[in-house]
């Protein structure tokens, strides 16, 4: 059985740095990422890491946000730095495997002074 265990989130003040965890279990998963959803809004990618590192991002987070992985321990960070409040959101673990994609419970993020 899959399970997508998130960490890391919380409340920062703008212009401050957070880092998320994602730590996956149950399968060999291929291509690793991070979603988010404001309210109000369509979920949308933030960040996405394949097994061999290659890596892709929303241009809104580009240069402030770095995505990596430890395929050790199964895990996906993603760090986030020069915070936003639009950055504001819960955001989702999303990992592909063989048998399809899987998703986290969801953590939230608050930017806000």
């Amino acid at each position: 059985q899959v399970q997508l265990v998130e960490s890391g989130g919380g409340l920062v003040q703008p212009g401050g740095s957070l880092r998320l965890s994602c730590a996956a279990s149950g399968s060999i998963f291929k291509a690793m990422g991070w979603y988010r959803q404001a309210p109000g809004k369509q979920r949308e990618l933030v960040a996405g890491i394949t097994r061999s590192g290659i890596t892709n991002y929303a241009d809104s987070v580009k240069g402030r946000f770095s995505i990596s992985r430890d395929n050790a321990k199964n895990t996906v960070y993603l760090q986030m730095n020069s915070l936003r409040p639009e950055d504001t959101a819960t955001y989702y673990c999303n990992a592909q495997s063989f048998s399809g994609p899987s998703w986290g419970q969801g953590i939230q993020v608050t930017v806000s002074s």
